[in-house]
């Protein structure tokens, strides 16, 4: 809105939630590819389960190693040529892995994958601090994280095998394609229409960034500068809130891995039913996102208290989270699970505008660099986890090989109920009031530095 009333904000910063929203939404959308293509690699190029499982692991290796450094680079020079650049590199890749059967060749494009969409969110949660006042900005990353986040999820897999391969008829590799341009459009639009801060975009007028800096805190986004290393590992919040990460991200990847075939062989159910039911979940985060982000600003304004606000939300969704999760196995029928799950998650996932409210809030001018660190945590979750998950499932199962009678998927909903617990528990010894952005002086009175 350039050349608007200079008595009324102009609304650039809205254009820029959009492209936010959109990056997201790719994110997610071409990452859960690999429900269709990982399937497919197997079928057409003969891939054993322990090559396809080794495929699908890489992303996570470089994804986690490239959470800090991206975090770093965006603190230090800004979000908008680096979200340009990486989601033009992980839209390469991805149209890549329909180009080669070649198995190291299909793992260095995994690699190079992971790599890219690893500091994806942590820029995004640095456009989050840089365009939007403290009093709207937990809502919005709900939208953004989680609502457009878990709705690409859950719609890849219908774009990809239902729209592109069952519809239109065409090949996986040549629907890997499309996505991928889709991505390289994308690229080229953000990188033409977004700008670092408000003070860098002709079309912000004066009453819009009085607007976005309400209640801002800390040297803002010109201030560009690393966050030290001891500085964030002194903190006991930081401690904790690593520790909830890798708790939490570590339980939702059976989301991702596992929750498939719960459906298919615990319950039943044939493949149709299982992609709904399977859906279920990530639909159920993607309210939450929104619900929990509105009750953090709302409960913030309410009470006055940031620190509570922030970890009575986080408190509250894993303690419902974990007693549904704690159900999940007693329901006599496998829809009515499916709906449990849905609940599950959707206040699991409203912690999430809580995760990203508190990275703002304890990172300041450096919420990239605090953010990388926590999902590097979480990655970390997710790279150990399903492995754990693996072993319990194995362990209570009947027989083995084509002799299997059955699984006791009781033991892992047992686990992933206490994962919860101890999520929500951290979250009541994180206080986000203590940020990082400022000179530490620690002594030997300062809980912080316990």
């Amino acid at each position: 809105m350039i050349g608007g009333s200079p008595d009324r904000p102009t609304n650039v910063r809205w254009g820029v939630f959009a492209l936010a929203c959109g990056m997201s939404f790719l994110l997610y959308l071409h990452r859960y590819t690999w429900n269709i293509v990982g399937p497919k690699l197997q079928e057409e190029y003969g891939f054993s389960n322990t090559q396809a499982g080794l495929l699908f692991s890489l992303f996570y290796y470089t994804y986690a190693l490239g959470q800090i450094p991206s975090g770093v680079v965006v603190d230090r020079f800004g979000p908008h040529r680096f979200l340009s650049a990486i989601v033009v590199l992980w839209s390469l890749s991805l149209a890549a892995l329909g180009q080669t059967a070649m198995l190291w060749l299909l793992g260095a494009w995994r690699l190079v994958f992971g790599a890219a969409q690893a500091g994806c969110y942590p820029a995004l949660t640095k456009v989050t601090r840089s365009w939007f006042p403290a009093g709207r900005r937990t809502v919005l990353q709900g939208w953004i994280a989680t609502t457009f986040g878990r709705g690409g999820g859950a719609l890849s897999p219908i774009l990809l095998g239902t729209l592109l391969m069952g519809g239109l008829g065409l090949s996986w590799e040549t629907s890997l394609i499309i996505l991928g341009g889709l991505g390289l459009a994308y690229g080229l639009v953000f990188f033409v229409t977004f700008r670092n801060s408000p003070d860098e975009h002709p079309g912000v007028n004066e009453r819009e960034r009085a607007l976005i800096g309400e209640g801002s805190t800390g040297s803002g986004p010109k201030s560009r500068a690393v966050l030290p290393a001891g500085r964030t590992f002194r903190s006991r919040s930081m401690r904790f809130f690593v520790l909830q990460q890798f708790l939490d991200a570590g339980s939702d990847v059976v989301f991702v891995s596992l929750i498939g075939t719960y459906f298919l062989r615990a319950r039943g159910f044939d493949i149709a039913q299982t992609g709904w039911l399977a859906s279920l979940p990530l639909w159920g985060g993607a309210l939450g996102g929104i619900a929990g982000g509105w009750l953090n600003d709302r409960l913030i304004a309410a009470t006055g208290s940031r620190r509570w606000s922030r970890s009575g939300v986080g408190f509250v969704g894993k303690l419902i989270g974990c007693v549904m999760l704690a159900l999940v196995v007693r329901q006599p029928g496998g829809v009515a699970a499916a709906w449990v799950l849905m609940v599950a998650k959707f206040f699991s996932d409203w912690s999430q505008p809580t995760v990203w409210g508190t990275c703002t809030d304890l990172g300041g001018r450096f919420s990239a660099t605090v953010f990388s660190v926590i999902n590097t945590a979480g990655t970390l979750g997710g790279v150990v986890m399903p492995l754990v998950f693996g072993v319990v499932l194995d362990a209570f199962t009947t027989g083995t090989g084509p002799d299997v009678i059955s699984t006791d998927w009781g033991p892992l909903f047992v686990m992933l109920s206490a994962m919860y617990l101890g999520s929500g528990l951290c979250w009541l010894l994180i206080d986000c009031t203590r940020s990082l952005d400022v000179e530490e002086k620690p002594t030997a009175l300062d809980p912080e530095s316990i």
